[in-house]
């Protein structure tokens, strides 16, 4: 499964681990990806793997649970 948010897009970025004698390797930052049941405009719901970014900032609300 990619590790993407389905919301906002955002995905792993690459980059280089520096150790402290500046050897470099190859690293990979993962985001916080959470399973979330959403809301849907028209009252139903959805599952979606969403970012914690979005999730804080209210661009997703998460559905209420009865």
């Amino acid at each position: 499964m990619a590790k993407v948010c389905q919301y906002c897009g955002r995905g792993p970025v690459t980059g280089n681990a520096v150790s402290h004698s500046n050897r470099h390797t190859r690293r990979r930052w993962l985001i916080n990806l959470q399973n979330a049941r959403i809301d849907v405009g028209d009252g139903s719901t959805m599952k979606v793997r969403v970012c914690a970014k979005c999730l804080k900032s209210g661009f997703v609300k998460r559905a209420v649970s009865v």
